[in-house]
């Protein structure tokens, strides 16, 4: 009996040693637990926005596994993904304890930010034209985008449009290259199939000597034969929230749909407003409200002004050529025949115009559908036009000004009340108010084809200019000339007055062309 409690006591020793080791070697050997080392904190909880994911040893632990985390996050989604990711630790030290398997740990994490992600910003491409842009979700319907402003003016679609970087700019920016059908597919070919260098090189040499043949009306295509935008277009990448992304279909009625801009007009020989109002389809009340220099439909228009209108354009422009055949009647250039004795405002009809006939090919110019020029290529006239002959006056004519300093303006040109007895109804001349002995001056040089008294006009003074006119100065005080005398513009030749048939001192003033009074302020400077 004393053997068996021996061997017992014995044995049971041996067991606790056994279990000894056992825990010293799970806690040296087994890689879950951390060996209990004096070395400060040894174990840490990882806390990822505020909820625990697991336990690591060490923080740059945590810090690997946060970045494989978000790998896998972003990878669900083609779009970039913004989540929030507040990482944190808290350490201790232990003698032993027990940390988390690294995939657990990064599954954990996946979770968390999977359910904190704040917004996802899709890729999308900014589209600029001009100070005007639209963001898209595709590069395909930026394509989309810029090839319905081409099939707008390309009903056979024979142009396509594609996206290429700018090798001008320094930044990832695109930019258009619009090609043919037919260069579509040569660039497919080349890429498949590069043209020997012997046969390019003959292929070349054929070209260059190949002769040119002078083409009949029927060996021409007709129809367009370029197209280009007419605005600088700028497209770039970009990451964007949903709610800033244009609709494809609205994105293209903005670029295409013709917008009310301002143009300037600029009047030609002929023209009269109601013909500008036709011209440029725009109502002659509106075209006065845009234009302060007209008053009314009877307002005077001058070759050479510029009027403001208003034209329907796109936000993108499309400048695109066509050939085109057509018959017109055409008129030869005027033929000028000068004449050195003869003013510039003098002139003569040698040869009266007729009108002829032709057969045209010509290249066209459009800005949308604004024509721009026309440059022909081929005519063939079926019946030949007459030029019209106009000799014409070289010499500058002479200027007139006003005979007076001052002044008031008492009475118009033209029909009026007579304003006294033994006055005309009809107003040949004009009258400024003036007191009498103002110093009258000579509109314009002459000579003095009568001084002295002229019965209504009391004492008057008629001067000859060399361009054939006559101006008249009555109601004077004194004449200070003599007839056959010559002046210069500016002489001072009479007083003012109040002789005559008149209803107050003033000076009436008249221009004569041709035997006949004028309205004098049409022509002073």
């Amino acid at each position: 009996m004393k053997f068996f409690t021996s061997y017992y006591k014995r044995l049971k020793i041996q067991n606790i040693k056994i279990a000894v080791l056992a825990v010293f070697v799970s806690i040296f050997f087994l890689p879950s637990f951390v060996p209990f080392e004096k070395t400060g904190n040894n174990m840490f909880t990882v806390i990822l926005n505020g909820r625990e994911v697991g336990v690591v040893s060490r923080p740059e632990e945590a810090e690997s596994f946060m970045l494989e985390a978000r790998r896998q996050v972003a990878q669900k989604s083609k779009e970039l993904v913004l989540v929030e990711s507040n990482l944190e630790t808290s350490g201790k030290e232990v003698l032993w304890g027990k940390v988390d398997a690294p995939e657990r740990i990064i599954d954990q994490m996946v979770q968390v930010l999977s359910s904190d992600v704040k917004e996802t910003l899709h890729r999308s491409y900014v589209v600029k034209i001009n100070e005007y842009m639209v963001n898209l979700p595709s590069e395909s319907d930026v394509v989309s985008l810029l090839q319905a402003a081409l099939d707008k003016y390309d009903s056979e679609g024979n142009y396509k449009v594609e996206l290429q970087f700018d090798s001008s700019r320094e930044l990832p920016v695109l930019t258009t290259n619009i090609l043919t059908n037919e260069e579509v597919i040569e660039e497919a070919r080349e890429a498949v199939n590069m043209e020997a260098g012997i046969h390019a090189e003959l292929t070349n040499i054929f070209e260059e000597v190949e002769p040119t043949v002078e083409k009949d009306f029927e060996d021409y295509d007709l129809g367009l034969i370029s197209m280009e935008y007419g605005d600088t277009i700028e497209i770039v990448e970009a990451y964007l929230k949903e709610d800033k992304l244009t609709k494809l279909d609205t994105a293209i009625r903005e670029v295409t749909q013709d917008e009310e801009k301002s143009d300037v007009y600029e009047v030609i020989a002929g023209d009269t407003l109601s013909e500008i109002a036709i011209k440029t389809n725009i109502p002659m009340d509106r075209l006065i409200e845009m234009n302060e220099s007209l008053e009314d439909e009877r307002s005077m228009i001058r070759v050479g002004d510029e009027l403001i209108i208003t034209v329907p354009e796109p936000k993108l422009a499309v400048v695109r050529q066509e050939e085109m055949y057509y018959e017109e009647d055409y008129e030869e250039e005027v033929i000028y025949v000068d004449n050195d004795d003869w003013y510039t405002t003098e002139t003569k009809t040698l040869q009266e115009p007729s009108a002829g006939h032709r057969k045209v090919i010509a290249i066209v110019n459009f800005e949308n559908d604004k024509e721009i020029s026309t440059e022909i290529v081929k005519e063939e006239i079926t019946y030949q036009a007459v030029p019209k002959i106009v000799e014409r006056g070289t010499k500058i004519p002479p200027t007139y000004i006003k005979p007076i300093s001052g002044g008031r303006l008492s009475s118009s040109f033209g029909r009026r009340s007579r304003p006294t007895r033994g006055a005309s109804t009809y107003h040949k001349g004009i009258d400024w108010a003036t007191p009498t002995g103002t110093a009258v001056y000579a509109s314009c040089g002459g000579t003095v084809a009568r001084a002295g008294w002229g019965s209504g006009y009391g004492y008057v003074v008629y001067i000859n200019h060399p361009d054939g006119r006559q101006t008249r100065y009555g109601h004077l005080s004194k004449v200070l000339v003599s007839v056959g005398q010559t002046v210069t513009q500016g002489q001072k030749i009479a007083l003012s007055g109040n002789t005559g048939v008149s209803t107050g001192p003033h000076l009436h003033f008249e221009i004569l062309i041709n035997g006949s009074q004028v309205n004098p302020l049409e022509y002073l400077n």
